[in-house]
């Protein structure tokens, strides 16, 4: 195991430090858990469970699809037509409501850019059209939003942000399309670089926790979409749910997605879902500017997931922080916490822009 800094492709730091097989290297600031918040839970929890809401204005936008389904996107910032425009990709049961979302659309809206927050299909409050979903793999649909900011605002430098599920699907997008993916810099946070170990991972210890929180809102998700379809009298859509099986007994993502993820999406079975959709092996195709920040504590995240030095491209900064849970990274004080990613991917993104 290789112990030393590789300079060539990560910005000097203050130190660095391996963690099982990958090299690793802290930021300028590195992060601090709030006052007794240094548990990885409590850390994950915080944003879902404690953090008070972010108010902003935003616009809702109807992006529809080439298939015949839709994506709701919801705008914040300056409409001008060169302002940089930042894409924000919600993670796994999220929306563009979650905390994450629109707290750095405050942000970045601050400091003069505009945003876009992508609710994935049937997240924005209403049921997509079709009996397909999102899932962890859906770069297509990333692929459409990408092609039709580029084409409503063509002045404005794109950049995109994901978060959990949206990180590994960017990830993903952005190995697929290597030199022409249209965006100017993304930075991907808490990814489940390997979607079978994470599956495994989430069914472990207090991890459970989360995990039978997730099955919950997914069967909700199709139970709701169920509805709809009844009400709209779309036989079509209902027969192919219907042949899914029961809805009970689900209490694992590889029961989830063996059952109803992949026979809805294309796949073989959650193997083979797993393997297609998972990012780390599209890592080594990035040719756009890639910040990923991960947490060594990640509940969601075995420490072998993460991906090996010599897989990153010459392109992508990895960052590990000791702390920060998932999706997590509160700092400050419980009185008055702070956000850390609402700064370090502000100031990211800000420094990419000047190159």
């Amino acid at each position: 195991m290789n112990t030393g800094c590789r300079a060539a492709r990560f910005r000097p730091a203050a130190d660095c430090f391996t963690l099982q097989r990958t090299n690793l290297y802290q930021p300028d600031e590195r992060f601090t858990p709030a006052f007794g918040l240094s548990n990885p839970h409590l850390q994950t929890l915080w944003g879902p469970l404690w953090r008070k809401t972010t108010h902003i204005q935003r616009d809702r936008e109807r992006l529809w699809l080439e298939d015949g389904d839709f994506l709701d996107l919801d705008w914040h910032g300056p409409h001008s037509a060169d302002a940089p425009l930042v894409l924000v990709l919600h993670g796994l049961t999220g929306s563009s409501n979650s905390p994450y979302v629109a707290g750095l659309q405050k942000v970045l809206a601050a400091q003069g850019w505009a945003s876009v927050a992508l609710n994935w299909r049937g997240c924005s409050g209403e049921p997509n059209l079709l009996p397909r979903s999102y899932h962890s793999g859906a770069s297509e649909d990333l692929a459409e939003a990408s092609k039709h900011l580029k084409a409503k605002r063509p002045l404005a430098p794109l950049y995109a942000v994901g978060y959990s599920l949206g990180g590994n699907v960017l990830l993903k997008y952005l190995g697929e399309t290597g030199s022409d993916s249209g965006v100017r810099g993304a930075v991907a946070v808490s990814v489940p670089f390997r979607l079978d170990q994470c599956a495994d991972r989430i069914g472990k210890g207090f991890s459970k926790v989360y995990q039978a929180h997730f099955m919950r809102e997914m069967v909700a998700y199709i139970k709701n979409k169920q509805r709809q379809f009844q009400h709209d009298g779309r036989e079509d859509g209902l027969a192919a749910l219907a042949a899914l099986g029961s809805l009970e007994n689900m209490r694992t993502f590889w029961d989830f997605d063996g059952r109803i993820t992949a026979p809805l999406h294309g796949f073989v079975d959650a193997d083979d879902y797993y393997r297609r959709a998972s990012s780390r092996y599209f890592l080594g195709e990035i040719r756009t500017p890639t910040l990923i920040i991960q947490a060594a504590d990640d509940p969601f995240v075995f420490p072998h997931s993460l991906p090996l030095a010599e897989e990153l491209s010459a392109s992508t900064q990895f960052e590990l922080q000791p702390k920060g849970g998932h999706v997590g990274f509160v700092d400050g004080s419980l009185r008055q916490p702070g956000y850390y990613l609402e700064r370090r991917i502000p100031q990211w993104l800000t420094a990419a822009h000047r190159q």
